[in-house]
């Protein structure tokens, strides 16, 4: 009977181990710096538990986890930590007590952290992500404006009335990014990395119009809420908003570049709709705090002012896929419609470029081509500059120049 109870104290023991051991496997860890924020993301096989504090004078960041050894995920740690990191000077990690692991996080400024815990999805498991915010938030319409401001391209001058003809304010939105790789192509292209070597080539084109100014949403490699890239637009009074994309498809064969514009009623195809839903759905996997945010979706379209904005819309996308036709061929012969989350801004036009599939191998080959980026660039500021002509920017701008 001894021996019978001995056996299962054992076996009870053995069980108890495995479930700490599960609770403590920590697979990877990551750190994404960023001038917006930087992220470390620490992901598990379960939920990790953790306790998070400040320490001043000087200005440091502590994160305690329950984790019962010191993985080596969580040992390397410190070797990632990028030497320009806006916010991080650099990171300790050792075990502090039994069964807590601590990292303390040597800060350069003083900082506005935020930490959460993410349910698996996609090819995530669980996630702990700690948001590390500069206190003061950036000010994109300051950064513009002194971009402008640092500017050596003399302003247009309007003959008739001699008065400076203000900048037109573009906002380019590089889909995905951080956490978030977007479409994966068969040689295996980020759609992430591919939106940004082409937002900022059109960036770049934009910003050498005497007439225009540009704005990216995200300038490297960093998860951006959806709602935010909307937001960071509206701050700065944009004219046009452009989201740049590289969508992928089961089939191989599918192929051409698209364009779409919001849709406050049903989606203009199955396959617009589809696309929306995926691209709607990339907070979650980026890894986005949603807690105590509201549906923006839901309450922009509520706003009586979004017909106008999505008629200018469908002309903006008309313009800029006419161009893409000289580049590419076009999935689709006309704008398509759907309930997009970053196109709800409803003060100005707004449309989402999907430049080519990522999934088609020949097009995936095009898209790692430097002279194709910029072609594709090209054309988009082409269809801009064809609306513009027809469609001029209101008056006032936090820009303007006279």
């Amino acid at each position: 009977m001894h021996l019978r109870w001995r056996s299962l104290a054992f076996l009870l023991a053995l069980v108890l181990a495995g479930l700490g051991t599960a609770q403590a496997q920590v697979l990877s860890s990551r750190i994404w710096p960023a001038r917006d924020y930087t992220r470390l993301t620490i992901e598990s096989k379960s939920e990790i538990q953790y306790s998070i504090f400040s320490i001043k004078d000087p200005e440091r960041l502590v994160l305690d986890l329950e984790v019962d050894e010191l993985p080596a995920a969580l040992a390397e740690l410190g070797a990632k930590v990028a030497g320009d990191d806006p916010y991080i000077q650099g990171l300790r990690v050792a075990r502090n007590r039994p069964g807590v692991v601590r990292l303390v996080l040597d800060l350069k400024t003083e900082v506005k952290p935020q930490a959460f815990s993410l349910k698996p999805i996609a090819e995530y498991g669980h996630r702990l992500v700690l948001d590390i915010y500069p206190a003061v938030p950036l000010d994109p319409l300051a950064a513009l404006i002194e971009q402008s401001q640092k500017s050596q391209v003399a302003p247009k001058y309007n003959r008739e009335t001699a008065k400076v003809t203000r900048l037109a304010t573009v906002v380019i939105d590089a889909g995905h990014g951080g956490e978030d790789p977007g479409a994966i192509g068969r040689r295996g292209t980020r759609e992430k990395d591919v939106t940004l070597m082409i937002a900022r080539r059109l960036k770049a084109l934009i910003d050498a119009e005497p007439s225009m100014r540009a704005l990216l949403t995200r300038d490297g490699d960093f998860a951006l809420q959806l709602g935010n890239r909307v937001e960071k637009a509206r701050q700065v009074k944009a004219d046009l908003f452009v989201s740049i994309h590289a969508d992928s498809f089961v089939r191989p064969n599918a192929r051409g570049s698209s364009v779409f514009a919001l849709s406050d009623r049903r989606a203009t195809s199955e396959m617009a709709r589809a696309l929306a839903k995926k691209q709607n759905e990339a907070d979650l996997i980026a890894g986005v705090n949603l807690k105590g945010k509201d549906d923006y979706l839901k309450r922009t379209l509520l706003d009586l002012s979004q017909s106008a904005s999505i008629d200018h819309s469908l002309r903006l996308g008309n313009h800029v896929l006419a161009r893409l036709g000289s580049v590419n061929t076009l999935h689709k012969p006309s704008v398509e419609q759907a309930s997009f989350a970053v196109l709800t801004a409803h003060d100005m036009p707004s449309i989402l470029v999907e430049t080519a599939f990522i999934s088609n191998p020949d097009e995936e080959k095009r898209l790692n081509d430097s002279a194709y980026q910029e072609k594709l660039a090209k054309a988009i500021l082409d269809g801009i500059r064809d609306y513009f002509a027809k469609n001029p920017p209101r008056p006032a701008s936090p820009l303007a120049l006279n």
